[in-house]
């Protein structure tokens, strides 16, 4: 297994770079202007002489090489005297710059991530640990009245979008009832037991509507995989040798029942960090969805490039954790 992943570790740096260069070359491409939402009153020479400001003027070749060592080797270093307090070289090095504020992309990514795994990180644990055991249930209980409202629910959690259901729980339960506060307010401190209640309490709607969403994919697919394997040979076996039900259910049927769940649940991970764009447009949650949007609508080419290029890193990992799982989960799967 370790000689497996060290090659697939390997494999993946010439692949996070050809995935780097097409995010690059595909936004540099794109239709959008960093001078676009100047005033129409700058002269043309002056927008150029921006847009030279800004490396524009510099072949594309040029432009990839100098992101790519700000990015893998500018900002590591970074982090590393940030973490042991020390200085490396001379310590000024120049670093992947947003265009809109003119500060570093990595330390808006920094502040904007605690908002997002507060609200996205909480409700996809939510939505999965509520996901299983109605998958487990549902499936143990084909066509009982549990399975059915089971299913009526994941259908309505996975078919209504997220933007409905946000505006209607703060209808319901901020309007209406008044039990919830409607904006979610980025600027709260946890400092004693009445500050915690009110994170709970704005955290309550948005994990809420996010979790119900990712609670409803997974357990129909958990839900799925435990119908094929009760119908197994091996199930009528362990029954036959007097195995308990419970341990056939929860040792044999569900461990085997997990392996293609956990691609769903591995591979959903960069969501979280990629936040959920629309739910944090809805209760106003400074994330990184909401990054993202704000880089996109001001032609912020450095963040978009950067954030997304993050997510596919997420991405290449958690598909290599999902792997690993496997062997884990299926002694039969061996890699070496």
């Amino acid at each position: 297994m370790l000689t497996y992943t060290l090659r697939r570790l390997m494999f993946t740096i010439p692949v996070l770079l050809f995935i780097s260069f097409i995010i690059f070359l595909l936004l540099d491409m794109a239709p959008n202007d960093p001078t676009g939402n100047l005033p129409m009153t700058i002269p043309p020479e002056v927008r150029e002489k921006i847009r030279e400001s800004l490396g524009l003027g510099q072949p594309i070749h040029v432009r990839y090489f100098k992101w790519c060592v700000q990015f893998f080797i500018n900002e590591p270093l970074n982090v590393i005297e940030q973490w042991f307090d020390i200085t490396i070289g001379t310590g000024e090095r120049l670093r992947v710059q947003s265009w809109a504020t003119r500060s570093p992309v990595v330390d808006l990514i920094v502040e904007r991530l605690p908002q997002t795994l507060w609200v996205v990180g909480m409700s996809y644990v939510v939505g999965i640990l509520i996901a299983i055991p109605i998958g487990v249930i549902s499936a143990y209980k084909q066509y009982s009245w549990f399975d059915q409202f089971g299913t009526f629910v994941s259908m309505v959690g996975f078919s209504v979008p997220t933007f409905f259901t946000g505006v209607l729980m703060i209808v319901i339960f901020a309007v209406w009832l008044g039990w919830f506060p409607s904006i979610y307010d980025t600027t709260h401190q946890v400092t004693d037991w009445d500050s915690f209640v009110f994170q709970i309490r704005q955290m309550a709607m948005p994990v809420f509507v996010l979790a119900l969403y990712n609670a409803a994919q997974i357990s129909r697919f958990m839900r799925a995989s435990m119908l094929d394997n009760l119908n197994q040979d091996y199930v009528r076996t362990a029954r036959a040798k007097g195995v308990k039900e419970r341990t056939v259910l929860l040792i044999h049927v569900l461990r085997n029942s997990l392996i293609p769940v956990v691609t769903v649940i591995a591979l959903g991970v960069p969501q979280v960090f990629g936040g959920a764009i629309i739910t944090e447009q809805v209760f106003k949650v400074n994330g990184l969805g909401q990054l993202l949007i704000i880089g996109i609508q001001g032609a912020d080419i450095p963040l978009v490039q950067t954030l997304t290029f993050i997510f596919a890193v997420l991405i290449v990992i958690f598909n290599l954790v999902a792997d690993i799982l496997y062997g884990i989960l299926d002694p039969r799967i061996r890699y070496d």
